[in-house]
């Protein structure tokens, strides 16, 4: 395994002190031990396009690389910056991409990931940006950033699974509720025929795993595996429909992903829809990295794109007073959950996954 320390300090070495992008599990290790070096800019930015760009910006002003991290479900997001911006045959911008190589060749992962696992190689082909895996070999490293210089273009390192040591993040959020316990009370609580589309990570995770054991059968879910960021334009494009309940459960990462997406909510969603936000300030699913959430007055933000009403939930002590009252509210509406770092025991993963959007759409 390869010490994230001792990897920070080759690309310090080779005049790279700026670091931005989005978390990701393989790359745990890491992004936590960025937070902790000194003498370097680090910038956790809501996706992976705007941090190619904010590198971009960085290197005409100083004329210097920038490292990217990423995991490659976010390369897609990338693709536009790197074609219309940096490319060698528009502005020649260089920087070095650190991807996370999520459902590479013959590790076992999740099927959200196989896809784009076995095409990351040939989008970076198609982008034509050169590659390597990452090994303890440092010189190819090095030699892979003189060429970024020499040629003025993006190049990119590929981690799989369990490459670097890991690293603890520092940030730890002990007040609010659990998310689990929110969506416990929220299964017992909701209507009939009531359809919940979940966020990415511990979310859908949490809600299939107390689906499965509590055997609540009123309702159906639709976890997104996948497409972080996406949830609410893919559960408003259900309410726009579906006469019934929609609820979305969302992050506050992901929301910031796609920011957007609140605006256009605000100005078509029915009174049916009704948005929850888990916010614990961080990427919890991830290694809590800062999601700088915690200034965001989301009522403010919420009401000036048009939500017609705004709750929020600090403790558990309110949590099921304000549910019901969300709950019997029209839509477009806003729940805001404070919650803290924690999730279940063994932590399952939805499986069956078309079974489980048939059964979704038939019900």
């Amino acid at each position: 395994m390869i010490d994230p320390k001792k990897f920070i300090n080759l690309l310090k070495n080779n005049n790279i002190s700026f670091y931005c992008g989005v978390p990701d599990s393989i790359l745990k290790g890491f992004s936590n031990e960025i937070e902790k070096t000194k003498n370097v800019k680090h910038i956790i930015t809501p996706n992976e396009g705007l941090a190619i760009s904010l590198a971009a910006g960085y290197n005409l002003s100083t004329d210097k690389l920038s490292c990217v991290y990423l995991q490659n479900s976010g390369l897609g997001n990338t693709i536009n910056p790197i074609s219309s911006i940096i490319h060698q045959k528009v502005y020649s911008i260089p920087l070095l991409l650190l991807i996370g190589w999520r459902g590479s060749p013959k590790i076992k992962d999740e099927p959200q990931h196989k896809v784009k696992g076995l095409i990351t190689k040939s989008l970076l082909k198609l982008l034509d940006i050169k590659y390597i895996e990452i090994s303890n070999d440092l010189k190819k490293i090095k030699n892979l950033i003189n060429y970024a210089k020499v040629n003025s273009k993006p190049v990119a390192i590929l981690v799989k699974k369990n490459q670097f040591k890991d690293k603890k993040s520092n940030n730890k959020i002990s007040n609010g509720i659990l998310r689990s316990n929110f969506i416990s009370k929220l299964l017992n609580l909701i209507k009939k025929k009531t359809k919940i589309i979940s966020t990415t990570g511990f979310t859908s995770r949490e809600l299939f795993q107390l689906r499965s054991s509590k055997n609540y059968n009123l309702s159906k879910d639709f976890y997104m595996v996948g497409g972080m960021g996406h949830a609410s334009s893919l559960a408003l494009g259900v309410s726009i429909t579906y006469k019934n309940e929609i609820i979305c459960l969302d992050g506050d990462g992901a929301l910031l992903m796609h920011l957007g997406s609140m605006n256009l909510i605000g100005h078509i969603a029915n009174k049916n829809f009704k948005h929850v936000i888990f916010n614990n300030y961080c990427h919890e699913s991830v290694g809590n990295q800062s999601t700088y959430s915690e200034n965001i007055d989301f009522k403010l933000l919420s009401k000036s794109l048009g939500y017609k009403t705004y709750f929020r939930i600090n403790t558990n002590k309110e949590l099921e007073i304000k549910l019901k009252k969300f709950l019997k509210t029209n839509g477009p509406a806003m729940l805001e959950v404070k919650t803290k770092i924690g999730t279940l025991n063994n932590l399952t993963r939805p499986k069956k996954l078309i079974k489980l959007k048939n059964d979704f759409k038939d019900f």
